[in-house]
């Protein structure tokens, strides 16, 4: 009866690395994360039927809807772009680990994930550079040839704008006509 081997390759430890940084990832995660309180709950009883009603806050959406539009813009294009790239990483990881793929196809793919991971290194430093010009809240989108930047502000002139494009100019290998500025109030 032979013995049997264990052959280790490439992707075997490629896939161990990936897996443990995952898991580490979600233990920071675990651990960081603030911890939140189930909220008081009310039992009725009707017709042999128990419902569950949790405590509401009315909140006053008239006072604060100019601020809350701007940042809620924000927060929701942040997250979207989070889920984005994050469904981009899990495809491209995937693709690494997966099935039969030749030497050539992991190499391209390592070069699309070098590249992703440069647009959102990218993306974030023109985000900050915008803030430090004065504006209060930016959202930009870079994807190699575009790049679309949302900037929240009452009215931009030309010389903001100019600046804008510098910035954006100077950070990535997009021209000019490829920059598109939008204004949220």
């Amino acid at each position: 009866m032979k013995k049997p081997t264990l052959i280790i390759g490439k992707k075997h430890i490629i896939m161990t690395c990936l897996t443990l940084m995952l898991a580490i990832a979600v233990y920071i995660n675990y651990a960081a994360a603030p911890e939140i309180d189930k909220p008081d709950t009310k039992t009725v009883t009707a017709d042999n039927d128990t419902v569950s009603y949790g405590e509401t806050e009315f909140v006053n959406a008239e006072t604060e809807s100019v601020n809350a539009s701007g940042s809620d813009y924000f927060a929701q294009a942040r997250l979207d772009k989070m889920n984005n790239r994050d469904t981009a990483v899990q495809t491209l990881q995937s693709i690494i680990g997966g099935g039969d793929i030749t030497e050539e196809e992991m190499v391209m793919n390592a070069l699309d994930a070098v590249e992703v991971s440069k647009l959102i290194e990218s993306e974030g430093t023109i985000e900050s550079l915008i803030k430090a010009q004065g504006f209060e809240d930016c959202v930009a989108y870079l994807d190699g040839s575009t790049a679309k930047v949302v900037v929240k502000t009452d009215g931009l002139d030309k010389a903001q704008a100019a600046s804008i494009k510098e910035i954006i100019l100077d950070e990535t290998e997009v021209s000019a006509e490829n920059i598109r500025i939008f204004e949220v109030k």
